[in-house]
């Protein structure tokens, strides 16, 4: 089979793969669309000592089965494969299984024209579903999950609060709609990719600016969502939370920084650690996408795999427009 392998720092070639061959309790899925996630661009950067090539990445995903149980269904996946027998998998927050590995990370991704996996982590998608929307399913999951979180923290409801939703990528952009749908009425997003504003101030939902150009003002915002993770974000962030209110930090950009402790609690902030989502939160995210909570999804960007390595070469250096790029193999 043809796939995308991530073989070094900045490098991923378009080559021919052994097919794979699901065990007896796996499936195989031929892959019909993938997307390239913020997580795949630290590994295309080095930055990610769990993702070691030669690898194929690529964990959001819609395909059909054709080997295993239940062949012949259209599916999307939970790329977190956990052992369903802990406490955490047993409450249903299976996303913080400690013996828990990924697609894409221990073993190979999607960005290929066929994969492996375990049979229970296929969720089933509605038989008219755009494989490319689907394909949205892992992030519009991740913001589900993290406004979720933030919903049992805030001490107003989601329509009568400011929220300021920093990062204009996918993860931020597909929040951004979520809240939109929820029926909060002032949404702010930031982003200081020009490309990337123009994104999101096409679908309407938010007030979109430049942090390098236009300042938050400080402890306004109830509700802010780090959809980046750096240290300067995240001293953004808690700088325009108001006292009382809630930052929800999603992005994983760096791994360490100073936090502005005082602050946090002199007023009383509540600082929420978001990480993926739960098997539930999928489930709920495929039928969120086909309703239509997220908007049409017209800012995706399609490309045959076989241009992956130019996809990846643009959004290094920030010259696509598309919150997300969906690779088709």
């Amino acid at each position: 089979m043809k796939a995308l392998v991530y073989t070094a720092p900045t490098s991923v070639l378009y080559r021919d793969e052994p097919n794979p061959i699901p065990a007896s309790d796996e499936v195989l899925i031929n892959v019909e669309a993938v997307g390239i996630c913020g997580s795949d661009m630290h590994a295309y950067h080095g930055r990610d000592p769990r993702r070691v090539p030669p690898l194929i990445l690529g964990h959001e995903l819609a395909g059909t089965v054709v080997a295993g149980p239940g062949a012949g269904r259209r599916v999307t996946v939970n790329p977190l494969i956990t052992c369903g027998v802990c406490a955490y998998c047993i409450s249903g927050r299976n996303n913080l299984c400690a013996n828990r590995s990924m697609i894409g990370m221990t073993r190979a991704g999607g960005f290929a024209q066929q994969m492996t996996i375990p049979a229970s982590c296929v969720i089933d998608l509605p038989p008219d579903m755009d494989a490319h929307h689907a394909a949205l399913t892992e992030p519009a999951a991740t913001a589900l999950h993290a406004i979720g979180l933030a919903m049992r923290a805030l001490a107003r409801p989601l329509p009568e609060i400011e929220v300021l939703v920093v990062g204009g990528g996918a993860i931020g952009l597909l929040t951004a709609l979520l809240l939109d749908s929820y029926g909060c009425r002032s949404i702010a997003v930031c982003d200081t990719n020009a490309l990337r504003r123009e994104s999101a101030q096409s679908v309407g939902v938010a007030r979109v600016f430049d942090p390098r150009d236009t300042v938050y003002p400080e402890e306004t915002a109830e509700l802010v969502v780090d959809a980046v993770g750096g240290g300067t974000t995240r001293k953004a962030a808690l700088a325009a939370v108001a006292p009382g209110g809630v930052v929800v930090h999603i992005g994983l950009q760096d791994w360490e920084s100073e936090i502005d402790m005082r602050k946090l609690t002199l007023a009383e902030i509540s600082l929420i650690g978001a990480y993926t989502y739960t098997t539930a939160d999928l489930r709920a995210s495929v039928s969120a996408l086909h309703e239509g909570a997220f908007g049409d999804l017209a800012w995706i960007e399609t490309r045959d795999l076989v241009e992956g390595a130019r996809a990846f070469a643009d959004l290094d250096a920030g010259r696509s427009r598309a919150a997300k790029i969906v690779l088709v193999p």
